[in-house]
């Protein structure tokens, strides 16, 4: 078998090249992983188990949570939520491994699944290989009380969105405008600017199952610029369909990219002396009009390959 795992999980067309069965087998191999390696704390594996909006999402979750339940994993399933929820709920609950059913900004007939190790952080990618490598393998199922238990989770959102909150300074005086790309974010986006105080307008938050990044979202931008000047507003954001990247236009309606918002960040905690080591971690995709700006501005800027897992694990590295 070919290489599955991407840069960010297996993603492909939902029923195409991501099936229900492939869905379950991942699911299976992943739980005899997380068993055969013997490191979970209870008696059994826990797992969460969360998606986006995608009407696909709806049978690839039961085809990921069977294939975590027949293997001895205990799921917990918090349905829609953004993926950054799910990995703070993966951390939160204590649980092993967390998943994501979603395709990120990519159009609606696509979607993925993507593995979260214990602490909502991403696998590894020696972990994906074996992962891989027992698809298709003979193995012998739990049978009688080993099975695992399935359990809906009554405050995905709530938590989540208390979290947020938490991270944040108040914002009462402060207009923004959300585009939640018909996605995960819809509800707890705005309810989460709404609760650190500011005056919120959602747009694009009420999701079908069919227009997720439909014209919309951060991949597309007007209908956030114009709802900004429109409104009057003092800033907008733009989110993608599972809300784990974000864009930003400001008042004026001028867009604010990925590297202006890091540079935002990084000026901001330096000068409330909070940005360990006057240093930033970025990508090779970042430009070099940012690093140039960081230095100047006396910030270091170490980069890394592209993906968030090796941001992650340069930052862990010198924290």
């Amino acid at each position: 078998m070919g290489r599955l795992f991407g840069t960010d999980g297996v993603r492909g067309q939902a029923n195409g090249v991501l099936t229900a069965s492939l869905a379950l087998d991942l699911s299976v191999c992943a739980a005899r992983v997380l068993v055969d390696h013997g490191e979970y704390t209870g008696s059994r594996p826990l797992a969460v188990v969360g998606r986006d909006t995608r009407i696909s999402g709806q049978f690839l979750e039961h085809a990921v949570v069977a294939g975590l339940a027949s293997a001895g994993v205990d799921v917990v399933r918090v349905r829609v939520v953004p993926t950054p929820g799910v990995a703070h709920l993966t951390d939160a609950l204590g649980a092993d491994v967390g998943v994501v059913i979603s395709a990120s900004h990519n159009p609606m007939p696509d979607n993925g699944i993507k593995f979260l190790a214990r602490g909502g952080v991403k696998l590894d990618d020696a972990l994906e290989r074996e992962i891989e490598s027992l698809m298709g393998q003979p193995w012998q199922p739990p049978v009688g009380g080993d099975v695992g238990r399935v359990t809906p989770y009554a405050t995905p959102i709530e938590e989540y969105v208390d979290h947020l909150v938490a991270t944040v300074q108040p914002l009462r005086g402060l207009k923004v405008v959300l585009d939640c790309a018909h996605g995960a974010a819809s509800v707890a986006g705005p309810r989460a600017l709404e609760a650190a105080g500011a005056t919120v307008v959602a747009i694009n938050a009420s999701p079908d199952g069919l227009n997720i990044n439909d014209g919309v979202g951060s991949t597309h931008l007007g209908p956030l610029q114009a709802a900004v000047v429109e409104h009057g507003a003092d800033a907008g954001f733009a989110l993608d369909g599972d809300a784990d990247r974000c864009l930003a236009v400001d008042a004026a309606g001028q867009v604010v990219d990925g590297d202006q918002i890091l540079a935002i960040l990084a000026l901001g905690l330096r000068a409330a002396g909070q940005l360990k080591d006057d240093t930033v971690v970025a990508t090779v995709m970042s430009n070099l009009g940012f690093v140039n700006a960081m230095r100047d501005a006396g910030v270091a800027v170490r980069q890394t390959a592209v993906g968030d897992r090796y941001v992650l694990e340069e930052m862990n590295a010198h924290h």
